[in-house]
């Protein structure tokens, strides 16, 4: 029987510390939910659901070898491109456009980029000499570049910059050198102004208001200051679970979403934080530890750029919440309510662990 199976079939390959890791954020998650949400139980389970179907993305995709998700890359990073475009004319959302409606839910193109990218570029980079010459930088920038565009235009600037930026880390693991990454970054901002100009008014608000927020205390500036106030008022060890006074009177905007993350500050205080935080470094590690043990450059260059991009989504949603970065609607990893996104990062997970599976093994 096993000679008619495919050569992946078999015993999961599941690595047990990235596993233990990933199963502690979500639970903890989880009943930060439950406070957050006001208690509600049926969000709680809803979430709960989506991080099941998470975790069975993780595991189906962790059966898959490398070599095949790289055969299947160009065909997802089309597919992406071909629903961010079917999203500008057919896509739903308050003031936006940013969900496809497909009756049973909804799904968010974007989130499928965050993957889909850096996939390309590693694909793209995974049989070129490294590090990689004028040429094949221009054609690594021109990948990301396109669905940084149409994801800029639904508009979502915050989820746009994460794209192109899971796409640069890919280039950066693959040895681009400093002086070509300092000459974009000079770009960069040179182009800011120019950035300004074709800003939405509503992010240029957001940018005006964490340069001031107390400048409108009662509009603009409202999430902020009530997130600092419940970061602050945690302390050291918190309120306790449930006693956070600020999101239990609603002062705390999008406080099981966005800024869940003011509501465990103060539920939890400071102890609670660096608890978390901690839980995600070794995560992040695990995650370069196993682009060390890659086989090929492709995987080495997936899971490198998969484990950074972790990084830059704890690090904005921190800094949004805290204050020092603007407000740009990035969720929590794994903590944060929302479908898309968890099934999305779980699903990167899978690849982490299916290159886990089929790293190279040292007698």
């Amino acid at each position: 029987m096993k000679r008619w199976l495919p050569a992946w079939a078999g015993a999961p390959r599941l690595d047990p510390v990235l596993l233990v890791l990933l199963l502690l954020i979500m639970g903890f998650g989880l009943i930060v939910l439950y406070s957050a949400s006001g208690q509600n139980m049926a969000l709680v389970n809803r979430q709960a659901v989506r991080l099941g179907v998470g975790l069975l993305a993780l595991l189906v995709i962790s059966q898959v070898p490398p070599r095949v998700l790289r055969a299947w890359t160009p065909w997802l990073y089309g597919l992406g491109i071909a629903m961010l475009l079917a999203t500008l004319v057919l896509g739903v959302g308050r003031g936006t456009q940013r969900w496809l409606d497909l009756g049973l839910f909804r799904f968010q193109p974007s989130e499928l980029m965050k993957l889909a990218v850096p996939m390309m570029v590693a694909w793209y980079l995974h049989s070129r000499i490294l590090p990689p010459d004028w040429k094949n930088t221009g054609v690594t920038l021109g990948i990301l570049l396109v669905p940084t565009l149409l994801i800029y235009r639904q508009p979502d600037l915050g989820t746009s910059l994460l794209v192109a930026a899971s796409g640069v880390f890919t280039l950066y693991l693959a040895g681009l050198r400093w002086r070509v990454l300092f000459g974009f970054a000079g770009l960069a901002a040179a182009a800011a102004p120019v950035l300004w100009l074709v800003m939405k008014e509503y992010q240029r608000d957001r940018v005006r208001t964490f340069l001031n927020p107390e400048a409108d205390p009662l509009g603009h500036g409202w999430n902020i200051i009530q997130s600092k106030i419940a970061v602050g008022s945690g302390g050291l060890t918190g309120k306790g679970w449930l006693n956070g006074t600020q999101s239990n009177l609603e002062f705390i905007p999008e406080r099981h979403t966005d800024f869940i993350l003011a509501v465990l500050s103060e539920e939890f205080g400071l102890v609670g934080v660096l608890l978390l935080m901690l839980a995600y470094v070794l995560l992040i590690a695990r995650g370069l530890y196993i682009a060390n043990l890659a086989r090929d450059t492709g995987s080495r260059l997936l899971a490198g750029a998969l484990s950074l991009t972790l990084f830059v989504y704890v690090l904005v949603n921190g800094g949004m919440v805290s204050g020092i970065l603007p407000v740009v609607g990035v969720p929590l990893p794994l903590i944060s309510y929302g479908g898309t996104s968890a099934v999305t990062l779980l699903a990167g997970f899978g690849m982490m662990m299916s290159i886990y599976g089929h790293r190279k093994f040292i007698r």
